[in-house]
């Protein structure tokens, strides 16, 4: 784990990762243990559940240190722009296509 941050409607987790290993068990295991994690200890009213999906993407080793910046500085980030419009400038500034219909939906 390089850096963990998020704000109440998300979170990051930026961390270093092999090529051999499972990005989508990774994140099934993080969502799995961490839900059980909340929910036992009554963290939030009612029961807490992450949304179903995630977004991954890679950066130059080059990167690392802004990339760590960013994700320790969410809650004054996040004060300009929302998460949803964030995401969707990343899928685009990567090349992304997406449909609307599968994008995060805003926390309520």
């Amino acid at each position: 784990m390089l850096a963990i941050n998020g704000i109440s409607s998300h979170i990051h987790l930026f961390f270093g990762f092999r090529p051999t290993q499972s990005l989508s068990g990774l994140m099934q295991d993080v969502k799995e243990y961490s839900s059980k994690w909340i929910n036992q200890r009554k963290l939030i009213r009612g029961r807490f559940s992450w949304q179903e999906g995630y977004g991954a993407f890679s950066y130059n080793k080059s990167e690392v240190p802004t990339i760590i910046n960013y994700v320790r500085n969410q809650q004054e980030h996040h004060k300009k722009v929302s998460f949803i419009e964030e995401y969707k400038e990343i899928l685009q500034e990567f090349g992304i296509e997406y449909d609307e219909r599968y994008i995060f939906k805003a926390v309520e």
